[in-house]
Order: structure tokens, then C-alpha cells, then sequence
């Protein structure tokens, strides 16, 4: 899962056009359905925070986990009054120090799981350390966005800053899709520096991710097309889950089943 740490420092340039405002507000509204208006809420995947400090603003107290310590790193600086609480961790082994009201997983952080095993893993750790009757709210691309629009495309963006390739395959007969990154970052000589990265996500269908819910111990609450209420469908290219904690009180093994 090593990932995001040279494209760290140009992740908000290239990443400008992702519309956190709007993610905010449509969390704050399925949160606050669930009766989350207040208290710890846990940002998994935060990346350098920016769903963080919005999630912030609107009132929760954020603890934000992610794995590259370049994204948590600039997460950090713009954390001027320490009002957010910021740990280094995978989410296949997170650790808190209690529990939290809400976790919340967007930008596709989940896709990153490209093991079942680890997929139902993180969700048990989730519901460890949520509240009794607490939420995890987590969005996925879909199937039909890997297959139909990244499929075998090539994506490239050049700014004065720096610039990018992206190049995508997607093997739809294991579900895994690959991302080769090569990076440009301008120094302040001139000259450009390059980083090259590649990212493995993999596509789940809502019927694994329900399952793997489940064999969480958890409950598949709701499933929503992204910022949305309605049903997911054949064309939906990124869908909302929200899963439960039903099971409090019972012994935490952290074996996945």
C-alpha cells in the first residue's frame, strides 16, 4: 500500500478539481442522520487533511489517520492551531486511543484494499473502536468507473508547477486496476525533478463489500450513489456505504474470518 509520497507534494495542485465542499456537506448530512452532530470523528485515509479541517469547521472533533507520513506532513502545516489530531498509521492495523462517534473514508482511500482479507480487517478494526450504534461512512469507485472510464486510458496535465502522466490498466478478470504515475515537480533553479509512483486499487461490487460488512460484525445501513440519495445504478461511477456498529459489548479478536 506504499503509495503517495513523492506525488505528496503536488497531490493538492494536481487534485484541485475534487470537490471536498461538496463531500463535506454531504457527510454532515448523512452524520447528523445518524445522529453524529457532534463529538470525536475519525478521517480515514485523510491524505494532507483537507476533508479534515472542512469536517473541523463544521464543528467535530477530528482525529485524521493516514499511511504516508508526505501527506500527514503537509496535513500538518496548514494544522495551525492543533486543532486536529494527526497519526501515522495503516489502516490495516490503526489504533486509537478510544472510541470515536463516526469514521468517515472518502476520495476512494478503500479501494486501496486489494484483499478482501484486509477490506473486512479494516472494517472490524472500525467497529472496535466506534461508539455503540456508530457510523463508518465510506465511498468506493465502482466496477463500471475502472472498467468503462479509466480502463486503458493515459491522463496527462501540464502546469507551470510541475506536470503529470498517469497511465491506467485494468485487469477486470482479478478486479485490480494499476496506475503508473510519473511526476514532474519544477525547483526553484528551473530545473524539474522526476518521481515515478504506481498505485493498485480494486474494484469491489456492492454484494463483497455487504459481505465483507457483515462478516464484520457491522450492519449494511444504506448505500447511495456518491452525494446522493439515490440507488446506486449500472452507470454510478462512485457509491456512498454506510455500515453500523450493532455489536458492542462483544469480544474484538481482530481475526478476520
Amino acid at each position: 500500500m506504499d503509495a503517495y509520497t513523492g506525488f505528496a507534494e503536488v497531490y493538492d495542485l494536481f487534485m484541485d478539481d475534487i470537490p471536498y465542499e461538496e463531500w463535506c456537506g454531504c457527510l454532515t448530512k448523512l452524520l447528523r442522520e445518524y445522529g453524529v452532530e457532534e463529538g470525536l470523528v475519525l478521517d480515514l485515509g485523510c491524505g494532507t487533511g483537507k476533508l479534515t479541517r472542512l469536517l473541523a469547521a463544521r464543528g467535530y472533533d477530528m482525529i485524521g489517520v493516514d499511511l504516508s507520513g508526505e501527506m500527514l506532513e503537509l496535513a500538518m502545516e496548514k494544522n495551525q492551531d492543533n486543532r486536529i489530531l494527526y497519526l501515522q498509521q495503516d489502516m490495516r492495523e490503526f489504533e486509537l486511543y478510544g472510541t470515536v462517534r463516526a469514521i468517515v473514508s472518502v476520495c476512494d482511500s478503500m479501494n486501496y484494499l486489494t484483499e478482501y482479507e484486509d477490506l473486512v480487517q479494516v472494517l472490524r478494526l472500525a467497529n472496535n473502536y466506534l461508539d455503540p450504534g456508530g457510523v463508518f461512512i465510506f465511498d468506493m469507485n465502482t466496477p463500471y468507473k475502472y472498467r468503462e472510464l479509466l480502463g486503458e486510458q493515459t491522463i496527462a496535465e501540464n502546469r507551470e508547477e510541475g506536470s503529470f502522466i498517469w497511465e491506467n490498466y485494468f485487469d477486470e478478470e482479478q478486479g485490480i486496476n494499476e496506475y503508473d504515475l510519473t511526476v514532474f515537480i519544477r525547483e526553484k533553479d528551473g530545473r524539474y525533478r522526476k518521481i515515478e509512483e504506481t498505485h493498485f486499487q480494486r474494484a469491489y461490487d456492492n454484494e463483497t463489500v455487504k459481505q465483507a460488512v457483515e462478516a464484520a460484525g457491522m450492519e449494511l445501513a444504506a448505500v447511495y450513489e456518491a452525494c446522493s440519495r439515490r440507488m446506486p445504478g449500472l452507470d454510478s461511477e462512485r457509491v456512498y456505504f454506510v455500515a453500523r456498529e450493532i455489536q458492542k459489548g462483544k469480544t474484538f479478536t481482530g481475526n478476520v474470518v
